[in-house]
């Protein structure tokens, strides 16, 4: 736990970029969980999650600076860079996800004149901190990232990013599932579903395994594993979304348009859409990490001259 500087408090923890990145961080968030405890206010199942969501980061992100700035990260079995850059990936995607859902279902034009206004403008309010820190832990993770001539995590790589968006993107498909798709009704839809556990599944692991700096465990070399896997998974992905679609929407097995009546917010044909063009964005992420991971291979074993 010794730095060059010979002090035990890491300054550059609190001085540098990325420390600058997070006190913003939990600034903003501090912030958005006052202005929602004090007028805001939250109700049912969408503010649970928003206010899950900014108390879950504004938490992490504290002890992540409390672990930088004392270098008690240094007793931690694991891989600091990958696992603070990891974090703050997927916390810009739940950011995200949380300033989206926030104003849609708790802002509205007409609450004002006729109702509290005081209240309108604090949700207002909230919906903007929480897009900035959305902002500021994407700063995090850009100026994380991996630049030519720096080594730096897996993680902070563009496929380790990508990892972390396709493991989101995977979470919001089960939970797309278990609001009612009803697909247990075709072998092949329980094919793509099958098709999007392992996926996700394996994802999950290949981050654990890099997080925790256990990557020499696996049999292959870690590089030649990722490519690998990647083309194993976009070849599965692919094969889904062709199989889901038909089986939900081809008149033979499903219904090509929606059904009148269907309830909205409970309607299994709405989930089936959905889950369709997320399989399709897993499918191009999953294609774009394979690209980028054949590419970065090639270029590190192409011969200096």
């Amino acid at each position: 736990m010794s730095g060059s500087s010979g002090h035990y408090l890491n300054r550059a923890a609190v001085f540098s970029p990325v420390g600058g990145a997070r006190l913003c961080q939990l600034t903003l968030c501090c912030a958005v969980i006052s202005l929602v405890i004090h007028v805001a206010g939250y109700s049912a199942t969408y503010g649970t999650f928003c206010m899950a969501v900014w108390t879950s980061c504004f938490a992490i992100t504290a002890a992540v600076f409390v672990l930088d700035v004392t270098r008690l990260h240094t007793c931690l079995p694991v891989s600091w860079e990958n696992l603070t850059v990891t974090f703050a990936s997927l916390a810009v995607l739940l950011m995200l996800t949380a300033s989206v859902v926030y104003p849609v279902y708790f802002v509205r034009a007409d609450d004002c004149p006729y109702n509290n206004c005081e209240v309108r403008n604090f949700r207002i309010a909230v919906t903007v901190c929480s897009w900035a820190a959305c902002v500021a832990y994407g700063t995090e993770v850009f100026l994380s990232r991996a630049k030519p001539g720096r080594a730096v995590g897996y993680m902070a790589t563009p496929s380790g990013i990508l990892k972390v968006v396709q493991i989101f993107v995977g979470c919001v498909i089960f939970v797309m599932l278990a609001n009612g798709s009803d697909f247990t009704s075709h072998v092949a839809t329980v094919y793509c579903v099958a098709v999007f556990g392992v996926c996700f599944a394996a994802s999950v692991l290949l981050v654990a395994l890099t997080v925790s700096g256990r990557t020499t465990a696996l049999r292959l070399p870690f590089e030649r594993f990722v490519v690998v896997y990647t083309f194993v998974a976009v070849l599965l992905y692919l094969s889904a979304a062709v199989v889901w679609p038909v089986f939900c929407f081809d008149r033979k097995y499903g219904t090509p348009l929606r059904p009148q009546g269907c309830p909205r917010g409970k309607c299994s044909w709405d989930v089936k859409l959905a889950v369709t063009v997320l399989c399709f964005i897993n499918v191009s992420l999953y294609i774009a990490d394979l690209v980028y991971s054949q590419r970065s291979r090639s270029v590190s074993q192409r011969p200096r001259v």
